[in-house]
């Protein structure tokens, strides 16, 4: 990913943007065979260095790289950029470079979607106490939770496919994108400026809008972005999770930590979850980009205004980089997540009776009791013990439930007990976990298109 947001490779699609042209050009017959040979020969000679130094002369980079190649192609150099402005090779070379990073990341994402089919299978039957609002609730599985992050990175997973299908650059249009200049150049060829901007954009292997002013729409720099961040919404989730799960509050899961790791410069004890920080941290980058581009989109005025350019430079190899960052992170978290099922189990034994009160209200009303009273004495209950358990005493509430008189109008106490065992009240949260990790195999397995063109 960094090498394709480098400079060099940026250089290297602008040019390739020339090259396109300048063999459209020679098919309708403006240029000739050797000056596009003598273009193509040497489109690959970046000199990064020699390009700074005009840009520091002129300011402008665009400019700068051309003077550079033109220097270099002492046949074709002088129709190079004939008929087009900044943007017709620039934005053009942004989409390849933006598709090409959009396959990085699907690959990433298909990697870490496969990381979690296989640690859903092995805890699928886990039980582990469930929370909502931060408090205990009822009891879920551990894959049945992994299951939920996965399956909204297996939407984002395809919805990324779909961004990179429909992304589209600006064509070969001039400087306020009618195609003026380009139409004058053909004029008295067979060759229209539709023709020739169709087959520069079919050798760039994108598709190009159809009206644009001077750049393509930078609506669509806030989709891709809107993209990228939805993606680090969905991870910034499972991190945050894990960091609370590693809490010793919860203590069910904890990110691996390597055997000479230091957590703390200060405290040797400490065992921070710092890889899931980092995706959290990211994240918050990556979502603070969106609006800038909503800025850029709403804010271009008329045909184009210049102030989009700086900081489209880092919002969008940055999001992209913090994405694969995060992409990256993920799956080491994940392959090498440490459950720690003794917590884990100490919780559900501290908690299940409390967790098992909702399945124990149903038996309830089934047998004939009124559901609302019946809720209004199971919270008496619940939180008399919770007091208790604040200073010390041991969960009675099995034995305040199952000794209830007017319970056990409707239920014996064995049965009281038996429905307060919540680690079998688990639905088909196995089930449905196992599905969706067979659904990631199945739906990754055509993975999309990895072609850099």
């Amino acid at each position: 990913m960094r090498a394709l947001w480098s400079e060099d490779t940026k250089r290297r699609a602008w040019r390739r943007v020339w090259v396109a042209v300048a063999e459209a050009q020679a098919a309708a017959g403006l240029v000739t065979a050797q000056q596009v040979d003598d273009i193509r020969a040497n489109s690959t000679r970046i000199d990064v260095g020699r390009a700074a130094e005009i840009e520091a002369e002129i300011g402008h980079d665009l400019m700068a790289e051309l003077q550079v190649f033109a220097e270099q192609c002492k046949v074709g150099g002088g129709v190079l950029h004939w008929g087009l402005t900044s943007a017709d090779v620039e934005d053009n070379a942004d989409v390849v470079r933006q598709r090409a990073a959009l396959d990085l990341i699907s690959s990433r994402l298909r990697e870490l979607l496969l990381i979690f089919a296989d640690q859903i299978d092995a805890t699928a039957d886990l039980p582990v106490l469930g929370y909502t609002h931060l408090q205990p609730a009822e009891p879920t599985t551990f894959g049945y939770r992994l299951a939920g992050y996965a399956q909204d990175l297996l939407a984002h997973f395809h919805a990324l496919a779909r961004l990179r299908a429909e992304i589209r650059g600006k064509g070969i249009k001039g400087a306020v994108g009618t195609g003026a200049s380009i139409a004058e150049m053909l004029q008295g060829t067979a060759v229209s400026a539709e023709m020739l901007e169709a087959t520069v954009m079919e050798a760039l292997g994108i598709q190009a809008f159809p009206v644009t002013g001077q750049t393509y729409p930078r609506i669509q720099d806030y989709s891709l972005l809107s993209g990228l961040a939805g993606l680090a919404g969905s991870l910034h989730k499972f991190a945050f999770d894990v960091r609370i799960m590693q809490s010793p509050a919860v203590g069910q899961a904890r990110e691996p930590f390597g055997e000479k790791q230091v957590g703390s410069s200060a405290m040797p004890f400490k065992r921070n979850p710092v890889r899931s920080e980092k995706i959290c941290s990211l994240a918050r980058l990556v979502a603070s980009a969106v609006s800038v581009a909503w800025e850029n989109a709403a804010s271009t005025l008329l045909e184009r205004t210049l102030d989009d350019s700086a900081n489209r430079r880092v919002i969008l190899p940055e999001a992209f980089l913090a994405c694969d960052e995060m992409l990256t992170t993920a799956a080491a978290v994940l392959r090498g997540i440490e459950i720690d099922h003794e917590q884990a189990g100490a919780a559900l034994d501290e908690f299940a009776p409390f967790a098992a009160t909702e399945r124990l209200l149903s038996s309830l009303v089934q047998a004939g009791a009124d559901r609302q009273a019946t809720h209004a004495r199971l919270r008496e209950h619940c939180l008399a013990v919770l007091e208790a358990m604040r200073g010390g005493t041991p969960n009675t509430l099995s034995d305040r439930l199952s000794s209830d008189t007017n319970l056990l109008r409707y239920l014996q106490p064995a049965r009281i007990r038996e429905l307060l065992k919540a680690e079998s009240y688990l639905g088909f949260a196995s089930a449905r976990a196992r599905a969706l990790a067979a659904e990631i195999r199945e739906r990754t397995r055509a993975a999309p298109s990895k072609s850099r063109r």
